[in-house]
Order: C-alpha cells, then sequence, then structure tokens
C-alpha cells in the first residue's frame, strides 16, 4: 500500500466519524452553532483532501487493477461502442431540454439585461415561511444564495446560467465532450434542487448520471467518437512499469 492509501484510509475514517457526529440524532450539534459550523468545514475540508490522495495516487502501480469485477451487462452499457445507441436518445432527450432552456433566457428578458430574474428565483428560494417546511433544507446553501444576493452576483452569474445550459445542451446533441457535459449538467440540476426546484430536475439529473459513467461510449455516434482518441484525456499518462534485471528481480522503470 503506498502512503497515499494509507492517508486516504485513516482520513476518510475521520470524516466518517464527523459524518456521523454531525447526522445521528441523539447527540448531533444543534443547527446554527460554531461546533456543527466547524464539524461541517472539517468534513469538507477532509473530503478534498482524499480526492486530491486518490487523484495522486491514480498512477501508482496496481491502481488500475480491478479487485470488485461489475457485472457483464453494466460493462457492456458503459464501455461497448454498440451500447450507444442506447444513450443516443437519452442524450439528445437532454440536450434540447438544455439548449431550449437557455436559449429562452437568452432571448427573454431578466437574465441577460440584469439577472432580475435570476435574483427573484433567489431572493424566493431563502425566504423562510412562518409556517411549513422552508424551499432550502440545507442552512449551508441558503448561506450561500444569501451571499450572492449581498454581493448582487446575479448581474454576472445568470450569464454563466443561461450560456452554461446552452454549452451543455450543444455538447449532448452534437457528442462532444459527453461525460463532462452531462457532469455541468447534472450540478446545474443539483443546485436547483437544493434551492427547492424540483420540476424535471429529477429526471434530468438521473440521466445525466447514466452518461457521466457510460461517457466513453455515450457520444460514440456523435463527435467523441472522433474526438476522445484524438484529445486524450489526463488520466492516459503512463503508469511507472516495471522491468526485469540480473537475477530475475523486478524493479520500477
Amino acid at each position: 500500500m503506498t502512503r497515499y492509501r494509507a492517508w486516504v484510509t485513516w482520513l476518510s475514517i475521520l470524516a466518517a466519524i464527523i459524518l456521523i457526529y454531525m447526522e445521528n440524532p441523539w447527540f448531533a450539534p444543534d443547527e446554527g452553532t460554531g461546533i456543527r459550523t466547524a464539524a461541517t468545514i472539517a468534513f469538507w475540508a477532509l473530503a478534498i483532501i482524499v480526492l486530491v490522495l486518490m487523484f495522486q495516487d491514480r498512477n501508482q502501480p496496481g491502481a488500475d487493477q480491478v479487485e470488485i469485477e461489475g457485472p457483464a451487462f453494466t460493462r457492456y452499457l458503459f464501455s461497448n461502442t454498440t451500447a450507444g445507441w442506447f444513450w443516443l436518445p437519452i442524450r439528445i432527450f437532454l440536450g434540447f431540454e438544455w439548449a431550449i432552456a437557455g436559449w429562452e433566457k437568452m432571448t427573454g428578458t431578466g437574465w441577460l439585461d440584469g439577472g432580475s430574474a435570476l435574483l427573484g428565483y433567489w431572493q424566493r428560494a431563502v425566504v423562510i415561511p412562518d409556517t411549513g417546511r422552508p424551499a432550502i433544507s440545507f442552512e449551508w446553501y441558503r448561506g450561500f444564495l444569501d451571499f450572492l444576493i449581498s454581493i448582487h452576483a446575479e448581474t454576472w452569474f445568470s450569464w454563466f446560467i443561461v450560456f452554461g445550459e446552452i454549452a451543455v445542451g450543444v455538447g449532448l446533441l452534437i457528442g462532444a465532450l459527453t461525460g463532462v457535459a452531462a457532469f455541468f449538467g447534472a450540478t446545474m440540476n443539483m443546485s436547483y434542487m437544493l434551492a427547492g426546484s424540483a420540476s424535471s430536475n429529477p429526471i434530468l439529473f438521473a440521466a445525466s448520471i447514466g452518461l457521466i459513467l457510460g461517457w466513453r461510449v455515450a457520444g460514440y455516434y456523435g463527435i467523441d467518437r472522433y474526438l476522445l482518441p484524438r484529445l486524450g484525456v489526463p488520466w492516459t499518462s503512463q503508469r511507472p512499469r516495471e522491468r526485469t534485471v540480473a537475477g530475475g528481480a523486478p524493479v520500477p522503470s
């Protein structure tokens, strides 16, 4: 086990303990307290550190070893180019949904002319009603939207949303960087759901997860068929290989 994997194990255990402490119903810290805030920050800090360490560990010998083999059907669905026909209608459906949504915002009012529509959406989302459940369930997300409102971020954030939706839609329709486009689409779906907007977001999010898992073949009947082999991806870097010296003992190259 490399030093990265040892750190990942212990830091993941610590993050799990913090999460259990925050989420259990018996002795969890109260909402809004300094202890809960500190625990939340610690958890996300540990999660980011674990991800960084796992990324650093990707090129170590044995990192690509499959320890738990998946079912044959899932291997086919996410790795065989013929399965691209299955993902094609899903890709087209999502692509049109995002492209049309972005186009309506771009040609309408309240988005690229100051962001008033986005500001109104944020303001409605952060309201805590006298009775019933608020639209936002997580205080950290309400605090995030309150911060964006306070700095008048709607004037520029609306541009990211409009052209982000169009870019995701076009990418999915033509099958260019399908996994990346689906990831950002799912991120937007999640942000809308965190703000209390269900609508079609759960359906779009679930379909996007499928495209993310099948990123290698989901855009095969599109530009990805030619783009991915030519473009290459960061995770195709060479891993240290072993060579044999006199005596038959393998050593890292």
